[in-house]
């Protein structure tokens, strides 16, 4: 059963108790009504009734009267015959109280329903001499109740079928927001592009989930793109070394003599394509699992891992000169194997700009890791793009790498609540600001 036929009997069958308990309530106060009508006109005509003239009872306009004597004996006419029985015994005697019924009541040689106020006759001394019975029939009053039933059960069922007609307008209306959605959904699970949006009319509910339905579409289709750009990326660096290989591979399986100098230098060029290979693989790696939940936080002293880094990192660039000016004691709640990738990478890419003969400045202070070269510094043009997986300025195609590590930097930043920030130095070079904020806190950890 769809939603939109859910929201329909629901408004219906809401609709129809309210009704059917206004249709009741509204039958059962008429009914008290015309028998309190009724019931008024009785005890006004038992009022009447003289108690000194008990032989002439006479009739109303709209009663009848029987009059019994205290012994049960009717006295005049016996119009109606109404019997003699226990009840108004009772009240003859003088035992009970007056009271209203309804009862079988002979009329025309027939029985109808009748109201009976039965009350007792007193002399004027306050003693009982007889009892009054006055009797009118309900036909005319159970017509109208009838006919009022009848009425209220034709609009009852009328007030259930507008209301069901009305839920079946509000819930097309209501739901048609829903539908554009689940149609989109549809599509977009058939097709496998989030490229459409739904319209996002109104403040209400159903307009804020259209606008975090759209948010999400965005969302996916840039994930899906720059998945689509990653995977192209990867494939195309990838390519590059594993073609050299290949080649060089052939070359070795080939026919062609070789000299030991030749065949020593393709072995070398085949060491180096599968270090870079290396690299580029374990870098996309990294890429991959950035944001996921594969390991969690721990604590970790930041400065004792810049000081192991560096220590590889002048064993990796020998020519280049290493100044550690200020390594601060501070703790990092956070992922130290990536954290050392990142470190590592900040320190490979100030040794490669810096050649032989320059020197790199390190510096851990308040949470914030510093490392400055003395290279030719970043263009203007190229500032903004360091960052970008897979980018490469023109002066860095002829260096080793595949533009991945600066992007690693900047994922494992983010991973930490913390930002990494490339500027050009003063007096020439470049410099890279890596901060925590909140991640790191001065000082050691037992």
């Amino acid at each position: 059963m769809s939603l939109r036929t859910r929201l329909t009997l629901v408004a219906a069958g809401v609709v129809a108790v309210v009704v059917a308990i206004a249709a009741a309530t509204t039958y059962f106060v008429m009914r008290h009504e015309l028998y309190s009508q009724v019931d008024t006109s009785l005890r006004n005509d038992a009022r009447a009734v003289n108690p000194n003239n008990l032989a002439a009872p006479g009739g109303f306009p709209a009663n009848l009267v029987e009059i019994f004597k205290s012994d049960g004996d009717p006295v005049g006419n016996h119009t109606i015959s109404v019997p003699f029985n226990a009840a108004i015994r009772d009240v003859a005697a003088g035992r009970t109280r007056g009271f209203f019924q309804n009862a079988t009541v002979p009329r025309s040689g027939s029985t109808t329903v009748g109201r009976e106020f039965v009350t007792p006759i007193y002399d004027q001394f306050g003693h009982v001499v007889g009892v009054a019975v006055v009797v009118r029939y309900l036909d005319e009053t159970d017509r109208a109740l009838d006919r009022l039933r009848l009425i209220l059960i034709l609009v009852a069922l009328g007030g259930v079928l507008v209301a069901a007609v009305a839920g079946r307008i509000v819930s097309n209306a209501t739901l048609a927001p829903v539908r554009r959605l689940t149609a989109a959904a549809e599509r977009i699970a058939e097709t496998g592009e989030p490229s459409e949006r739904v319209p996002e009319g109104g403040r209400d509910e159903l307009g804020r989930l259209a606008s975090s339905f759209n948010t999400m579409l965005g969302s996916l289709e840039e994930s899906l793109d720059t998945q689509r750009r990653f995977v192209a990326d990867a494939s195309h660096e990838l390519r590059t070394p594993l073609t050299s290989i290949q080649t060089n591979i052939d070359v070795l399986r080939g026919d062609i003599e070789l000299g030991p100098k030749q065949r020593r230098q393709l072995l070398d060029d085949l060491h180096r394509e599968s270090h870079e290979m290396r690299g580029l693989i374990a870098s996309l790696l990294e890429l991959a699992r950035a944001g996921s939940a594969q390991q969690e936080k721990a604590k970790f002293q930041l400065d004792e891992l810049v000081e192991d880094v560096l220590e590889r990192a002048q064993s990796r660039f020998p020519a280049v000169t290493w100044q550690a000016y200020r390594i601060e004691p501070t703790v990092v709640d956070g992922y130290r194997d990536r954290m050392e990738r990142a470190v590592w990478n900040l320190f490979e890419n100030a040794g490669k700009w810096s050649g032989d003969g320059g020197s790199v400045e390190v510096s851990l202070t308040a949470g914030e890791l510093r490392v400055r070269d003395h290279g030719p510094g970043i263009d203007e043009e190229d500032r903004p793009l360091v960052f970008e997986r897979f980018y490469r300025s023109a002066a860095a195609r002829s260096m080793p790498g595949a533009g991945l590590g600066l992007s690693i930097v900047r994922e494992v930043a983010e991973a930490h609540g913390g930002t990494v920030v490339a500027e050009n130095a003063a007096g020439g070079g470049a410099m890279f600001r890596l901060s925590l904020n909140g991640a790191a806190r001065p000082g050691s950890f037992a």
